[in-house]
């Protein structure tokens, strides 16, 4: 897996790699992660991933975090 590069953002981390014919998009926050798989042949080049990142995509992958944090909170609660 090679590390294609970095997204700066204050709220996560965001890391694009190139892997087996495809592109992932890795968030993280805290002790959860978000990854996104894209073909290779889906896009025209590395630069087109961080196209595809704007305010709207890592905004809804924010939301996403926060519903993953309560679902895990709620369960977690359940055994303890």
């Amino acid at each position: 897996m090679r590390v294609v590069g970095e997204i700066p953002h204050p709220d996560c981390k965001i890391t694009l790699f190139a892997w087996n014919n495809r592109y992932l998009i890795k968030f993280e926050q805290g002790l959860m992660e978000q990854t996104f798989k894209i073909n290779e042949y889906d896009i025209t080049a590395e630069a087109d991933l961080r196209t595809l990142i704007n305010e709207e995509f890592i905004r809804q992958t924010l939301t996403r975090f926060e519903e993953m944090e309560t679902s895990l909170r709620d369960r977690l609660n359940v055994i303890g």
